[in-house]
């Protein structure tokens, strides 16, 4: 059995922590971008200015991303599932994938696990199936062993 609870307090520490990151890379990327008025600006500063304002911007995209992703984890209902949907935590073999939203690879109760979005080509595949069922992904056949 999987505790859906923890999980999802791990997903959230998890994609918290990837805000948090973002954030504090932004604003590094925000503050280099500023130039000194005052001064006589320089074309190599003027071109660093604009390189670090073009990353704030990307950085500014990871965060509102990473937001958007916080506040789906924390809508998201991860009550039991008959059937692969959003909140579902499907075991293939010792990985589960939690669909959710989007993660890197984390332990959770000593399992192995990845968040998945249900805009994930894998999710297509996996979508409505029940516990004891099979799909096709990519040219193989992935038996659902569990469904949580």
């Amino acid at each position: 059995m999987i505790d859906k609870q923890k999980l999802q307090t791990v997903m959230l520490a998890l994609t918290e922590a990837e805000l948090a990151q973002a954030h504090v890379k932004y604003e590094q990327f925000l503050a280099e971008a500023r130039l000194d008025r005052s001064e006589v600006i320089e074309r190599d500063e003027q071109a660093q200015a604009e390189t670090a304002a073009d990353l704030a911007e990307a950085f500014d995209d990871r965060e509102h991303q990473a937001e958007l992703k916080v506040a789906a984890l924390k809508a998201l209902d991860f009550g039991p599932k008959d059937v692969v949907e959003p909140g579902a935590v499907v075991r293939f073999g010792d990985r589960f994938l939690v669909v959710s939203v989007s993660t890197a690879e984390f332990e959770c109760g000593g399992r192995r696990c990845i968040g998945i979005s249900p805009a994930a080509p894998i999710y297509k595949a996996l979508e409505g199936k029940a516990q004891g069922e099979d799909c096709v992904f990519r040219g193989r056949t992935l038996h659902i062993h569990e469904l949580y």
